[in-house]
Order: C-alpha cells, then structure tokens, then sequence
C-alpha cells in the first residue's frame, strides 16, 4: 500500500500544480474574496471528483468524440462567465472600499462547478490516475484508498496552499490586488477561450 500512497501524493502534487481554470479560479477568489473565506474552496475536488472519477472510469474513454467536443465547449462557456465576473471586480475595484465577501459555502459548490466543467481532471484520471487506481484496487482495495488518500491529501495541501500564497499577496495593497485580480481575469478568459476553441474545432 504505501508504494500507492506515494503515487497518489506525487500525482496530487501535480494535479494541483497544473495550470487550469480551477487553479486561476482559486487565485481569482482569494484576491478578491481574501484567503479565508477562499480557503474552504480548497476542498472542492472532493465535492466533485466522485463524478468525475466514475465518469472516467467507466464511461469517459469509450465515449464518441463529439461528446468531448460538448464537454469542452460547455467548460469553456463556463469559465468565460468567470472571467467576466472576474473583469467586473477588476473594472470596479475600488482602492478604498473592502471588496464583497462570499459565504464559504457559496464558494465550495461554485469551486466544484468550475473544476467539474474543467476538462483537465476528466483527463488526468482518464490518462494518469485512472488506471493507477483500477489496478491498486484489483490488487486489494487497501492499495486503491491508500492512492486516493495519498492523491487528496497532497492535492488539497498545495491548493491550500496556492490560496494562502496569494491572499496574502493581496494584503500588499489594494493596487497589487487589483493586478492579480486582472492577471487572473485575464488567464481565466484564455483558458475559457482555449477550452471553447478545443470543442468548436475538435483539435
């Protein structure tokens, strides 16, 4: 078991490591909303990633190409609302007035969306992790949640601490806040156009 648990920490640390709409999401959310009320958005993979992994598994390789064409014109469509709500705080930022703040709540399931209409984890655990942990559990299912276990603990470590790294960030100014809550707007709107062109194209 611990030769999968080191897997899955290795892997975790990838993933979270990955640039990808939900990582530029979790940065925009931490400018804007600050780390704490940022921070239990960290969790949300493990909201979504049970759909994910059993769509993976079981469906996602066998499945025509126009249906992963849809799924990344839909993720795509998703994170440019994003990027526009993103562009409005950065539009409207004001230098003297604390920003809005977010319940955590709100902040798990719209975390969750956008990493579930994010095509980059239906790839990882089609490609990568999917077969890792069919085999770990054929083996013995101890061996298959030692690889989860090992795979959420690293992955929701790093995204805590992408979060911290870049709420504190903020606190250098309201004008750094407004450069990395643009940065983020920005990245957000090419990661949405990129996924969008993917599904329209089907490269």
């Amino acid at each position: 078991m611990f030769f999968y648990v080191i897997q899955g920490v290795g892997y975790g640390l990838a993933a979270a490591s990955q640039p990808g709409p939900f990582q530029t999401y979790l940065i925009s959310q931490s400018v804007t909303r600050g780390w704490k009320r940022t921070l239990p958005a960290a969790l949300a993979p493990l909201v979504s990633d049970g759909f994910i992994i059993a769509v993976c598994l079981l469906v996602l390789s066998q499945v025509p190409p126009w249906l992963e064409r849809f799924l990344y014109l839909a993720g795509g469509l998703f994170v440019l609302y994003l990027a526009y709500g993103a562009f409005k705080s950065w539009r409207d930022f004001d230098m003297k007035t604390p920003q809005a703040e977010a319940s955590g709540g709100q902040s798990i399931l719209e975390a969750a969306l956008t990493n579930a209409l994010s095509p980059n984890p239906y790839i990882f655990w089609t490609l990568v992790t999917g077969p890792i942990l069919i085999k770990g559990w054929r083996e013995t299912p101890v061996n298959g949640i030692g690889f989860l276990a090992g795979f959420y603990t690293a992955m929701i470590t790093s995204l805590v601490a992408i979060i911290l790294l870049f709420g504190l960030a903020s606190r250098f100014g309201p004008k750094v806040s407004r450069i990395l809550l643009g940065v983020s707007a920005l990245a957000l709107f090419g990661f949405g156009s990129y996924q969008v062109w993917l599904g329209i194209t089907g490269t």
